[in-house]
């Protein structure tokens, strides 16, 4: 009983440092690391369905992951977010126009939405 909490407390003073250590890395690193930490997450709660899951996940990250086409896919979601955040400026500034307040209400949160969807995209590239 004593191991098993001493091994429960080692484990959870190492988690702060792979955290650390998940922050510095980027690209198929840093993908390779999270699915390596949601199966380590998944042996610990015993789900035998999500582990052969996130085997298949880790083999597949490890055999057709490049930086380059990562890169190229997070391009295309921020152009692709790019073009929704237009497309809802476009909106509101119909709903300005006609002056109608509750769909420049709603043109306003779905734009708003939008820009918090860009943001993300971006924020995710630079991992």
């Amino acid at each position: 009983m004593k191991l098993n909490k001493s091994i429960i407390m080692f484990a959870t003073c190492l988690i702060p440092f792979t955290a650390i250590k998940a922050e510095q890395l980027q690209g198929c690193a840093a993908k390779k690391h999270n699915i390596e930490r949601q199966l380590q997450y998944a042996k610990q709660a015993g789900n035998t369905y999500q582990i052969q899951g996130l085997e298949r996940a880790l083999e597949k990250t490890t055999t057709y992951c490049n930086d380059k086409n990562l890169n190229n896919q997070q391009l295309k979601k921020i152009a692709e977010k790019e073009r929704k955040v237009e497309k809802r400026q476009q909106e509101l500034n119909q709903a300005q126009a006609k002056n109608d307040l509750k769909k420049i209400t709603k043109s306003q949160k779905k734009l708003a939405e939008a820009q918090a969807e860009l943001k993300e995209a971006k924020r995710n590239l630079n991992r």
